[in-house]
């Protein structure tokens, strides 16, 4: 693996909301033709690898982008898997091969998503195994915080995190990722950020603030519990996935997709599009198959039922049963 000489310049900004308003951008969306391009050549691979990306009708396209979405304010070509490949992006080996999450503060496990929820949906979600490390203290780092001039909450900033994470990243680790509960700024200038993260030096840090209904002054209900758990997981992925190198999607509706807006996070899928799915399988080596019965076990458990209907859906095209029977 290759170490940045300067994790600040090497960081990626998620979601980074300014102060002052951008220009919008034209965003022109892929064709057919374009999107099976930035899959790549699937002859050669495995039966089932293969058939996994088949996009069918199981993917839908990006629909053209409202005025405060990500890709009218963001202009982006797209991470084809062949320059995914190139880019030489981090991948686990025998050495680094754990997913850390290191909890900063307090999560109170009986109000909103449980860290062991977010660990089994991170192990399921990437085929590697996740330690949830014991929560640190953030008085302690004498982290620099301020208060949001438009909320009023107060905010931890991220580079602060960022080094202290480097110092403390396991020797076994693929990447330790930081993930607060606290809002988060990258600078003076902007407003919030979702997170921010070092790829290069392995470390990363998430908020989940802005999913939690009390952030906007709701209180919680059992609804809003589950919206609070698919949140994160979804946040945890999405980031996650920056950690390999996979950058926004623009291909297909994803969970790689950019968001600039909360309505925009939500209506992002829980799951990759085959582009994004590829870059994944190629870093890791999991059997998509074992994965997607994984993660349909749990959407089941957790009650995501309409995730897990796209599972089930996907998991008989992939694995039939008749085929699937002579494979076991």
């Amino acid at each position: 693996m290759r170490k940045a000489s300067n994790a600040l310049l090497m960081s990626i900004l998620l979601g980074t909301i300014l102060l002052v308003p951008g220009k919008s951008m034209r965003y022109t969306a892929p064709t057919p033709a374009q999107r099976l391009a930035a899959i790549g050549p699937t002859a050669g691979l495995p039966e089932a690898l293969r058939r996994a990306l088949e996009p069918r009708d199981d993917f839908q396209p990006m629909a053209e982008p409202g005025p405060s979405d990500w890709l009218a304010n963001h202009p982006e070509a797209g991470q084809t898997f062949d320059r995914f490949v190139r880019s030489r992006p981090n991948r686990p080996d025998k050495h680094r091969s754990k997913i850390y999450l290191q909890p900063l503060g307090s999560f109170d496990e009986g109000e909103g998503a449980s860290l062991e929820q977010m660990r089994r949906f991170t192990a399921a979600f990437f085929m590697m195994e996740v330690v949830v490390l014991p929560p640190s203290g953030q008085a302690q780092h004498h982290l620099t915080s301020r208060r949001n001039p438009y909320t009023g909450q107060i905010q931890l900033l991220t580079s602060d995190i960022l080094k202290l994470l480097v110092t403390q990243v396991p020797e076994d680790a693929f990447a330790l990722l930081g993930i607060t509960m606290s809002d988060l700024y990258p600078d003076p200038s902007c407003n919030f950020v979702f997170g921010q993260a070092s790829p290069r030096d392995r470390v990363g840090v998430y908020s989940f603030a802005r999913y939690d209904p009390r952030f906007y002054g709701e209180a919680l209900s059992a609804r809003s519990h589950k919206l609070m758990l698919r949140r994160s997981c979804k946040v945890l992925a999405h980031e996650t996935g920056h950690m390999f190198g996979i950058d926004h999607c623009v291909w297909f509706r994803c969970l790689m997709n950019g968001s600039n807006h909360l309505a925009e996070s939500d209506a992002r899928p829980l799951h990759l599009c085959p582009v994004d799915l590829r870059k994944l399988q190629w870093s890791i080596g999991f059997d998509v198959v074992k994965r997607y019965r994984r993660l349909l076990h749990f959407n089941r458990q957790e009650g995501f039922e309409d995730e897990a209907q796209w599972l089930d859906k996907r998991l008989r095209f992939i694995a039939p049963p008749e085929r699937d029977s002579h494979t076991r």
